[in-house]
């Protein structure tokens, strides 16, 4: 089963880049400053941030259906992303380095139907076995220690 990993909307998030802190900060965000090669994983690329690179701690809402499975959590988004990433039948390098990523179906009225955990390296047949259920709208990806949103997949 072809599948796409999509980032989030880079437009969402332009409007942020390059604020003041103390304008960040009213917002209720944090910038940060990756001091490694992993550990700041930006939800547009998909990919983690350099040493160096700066980034927007947010919280975001990433599964608005109005079920008791709505929910929002903390966020990176690097300041220098400049596009979308959308990977087709591939696992983009965030979600490929992580140790633990824990899958999450829900069917077209926002209901989680089933879950899963899997190292990132080996997600790519969960996903597909996962999307293979026809009641699976869509699948989220979640950072299995700290549960944050991670990537939505959907069938390609």
């Amino acid at each position: 089963m072809s599948f796409v990993v999509t980032g989030l909307p880079v437009e969402d998030f332009r409007p942020l880049f390059g604020l003041s802190d103390a304008d960040l900060t009213a917002r209720g965000i944090v910038r940060h400053t990756a001091t490694a090669a992993i550990g700041f994983p930006c939800r547009i690329t998909l990919e983690d941030a350099q040493a160096g690179d700066t980034l927007l701690l947010l919280n975001y809402e990433h599964q608005p259906a109005e079920t008791p499975y709505r929910s929002r959590h903390a966020i990176f988004v690097n300041e220098s992303a400049t596009q979308t990433r959308r990977a087709a039948n591939e696992i983009p390098g965030c979600l490929a380095v992580r140790p633990h990523i824990a899958l999450r179906a829900y069917d077209e009225a926002g209901m989680m139907t089933a879950a899963e955990i899997s190292p990132g390296a080996d997600l790519a047949p969960v996903i597909e076995r996962m999307l293979a259920n026809p009641q699976v709208a869509y699948l989220h990806a979640h950072n299995a220690g700290r549960g944050c949103f991670a990537a939505r997949i959907d069938r390609a």
